[in-house]
């Protein structure tokens, strides 16, 4: 792959403006804790584990500015604006949960110089594990991939929503790799067009075949018997197995059930949430009217119309047909083998 989803520089953090792609490429650079925070809840950068990615490295970034007596509330502060940002993706959590853990270990005991040089290596580590753990991803659901696959995949589940590879685009370039995958269908997921403007723009930049088709052709598409299976990725997955993901994805997984076809969910173990004992209690975060009333900046609905925008839906665990996950292949029920892989 050819760039960076996020990237440490010497004047600070940078992200690829997932906003202004494919027309595009242009890197932010953040200087503050809450210049990265803005850059999250405005979508510069999404996808869980990609937000995760970022939130470390927010962090470090507010500590890199901030005098050195003032470190210890800049980390506590810090952590609590950036964890606030959205609330749907679990790997945010999970990510701050860590550097509170590890950073917040040494307040008091280390001093300003070593609390800095220890937020930035645990970023830069969850940044190089985030891509192995990808890989693995992919490695692990190659196999489920039929020969001359026509996949169809839903939002954006590759390099720009993670720190490299991708989860489910992590399957689909493994599996382009093994020389098994015929076409990606990309649906292009309104209001974002995530996947008319980000995953096709990763697949063609690796020479993946992809076609583009709306969000309403996925049903009509398996009738037809033009799909053979449908991968995913995933914001939060219940520790019963119900997964978050963005709006369409559940229709997506009825529809593959209709057709008894093959419906996978590809994302790292720091999705699963163990806490959240099914998808009834995954917060769905509820986004503004505006990004469902205007596209590219221009209204396309009456004035005085409003408009529902929920990110994400809920699929419940017995319409996904097997979790990948880095640790291999999860198939059902769940809720033990999950707990067992997170060592619960």
């Amino acid at each position: 792959m050819s760039f960076d989803t996020m990237r440490f520089t010497e004047k600070g953090l940078e992200l690829l403006d997932q906003r202004v792609l494919p027309a595009r490429e242009e890197y932010l650079l953040l200087e503050t804790g809450e210049e990265v925070a803005r850059a999250i809840e405005d979508m510069v950068v999404r996808g869980a584990p990609a937000i995760g990615v970022t939130a470390a490295m927010g962090v470090a970034v507010e500590l890199e500015r901030v005098a050195d007596d003032e470190i210890d509330d800049a980390l506590v502060r810090v952590c609590e604006r950036l964890r606030n940002t959205r609330p749907t993706a679990v790997n945010l959590a999970w990510a701050l949960d860590l550097v509170e853990r590890e950073i917040g270990a040494l307040r008091g005991k280390a001093g300003a110089g070593e609390i800095r040089r220890a937020a930035r290596a645990l970023a830069e580590r969850l940044h190089a594990e985030d891509i192995e753990i990808c890989r693995a991803i992919g490695d692990a659901g190659s196999p489920l991939v039929p020969e001359s696959a026509r996949l169809l995949t839903h939002c954006n589940a590759g390099a720009l929503a993670t720190a490299g590879y991708g989860t489910a685009l992590g399957v689909v370039r493994s599996a382009a790799r093994d020389g098994r995958l015929l076409r990606v269908l990309a649906s292009e997921t309104r209001p974002f067009l995530q996947g008319a403007r980000l995953t096709a723009w990763e697949l063609a930049r690796d020479d993946i075949p992809v076609v583009l088709v709306t969000d309403s052709m996925g049903a009509s598409l398996m009738r037809r018997g033009e799909v053979d299976l449908v991968v995913v990725g995933a914001d939060r997955i219940a520790a019963n197995g119900d997964v978050a993901n963005k709006i369409g994805t559940y229709a997506l997984a009825l529809a593959a059930h209709a057709h008894e076809l093959p419906f996978y969910v590809a994302a790292p173990l720091s999705t699963v949430d163990l806490d959240t004992p099914s998808g009834d209690e995954i917060p769905i975060e509820q986004r503004a009217s505006e990004e469902v009333l205007t596209l590219a900046g221009v209204r396309i609905a009456p004035e005085g119309v409003d408009a529902l925008h929920p990110a994400f839906d809920v699929t419940p665990a017995e319409l996904v047909t097997a979790i990948i996950t880095e640790a291999g292949v999860v198939q059902p029920p769940y809720g033990p083998a999950l707990a067992r892989l997170k060592g619960a």
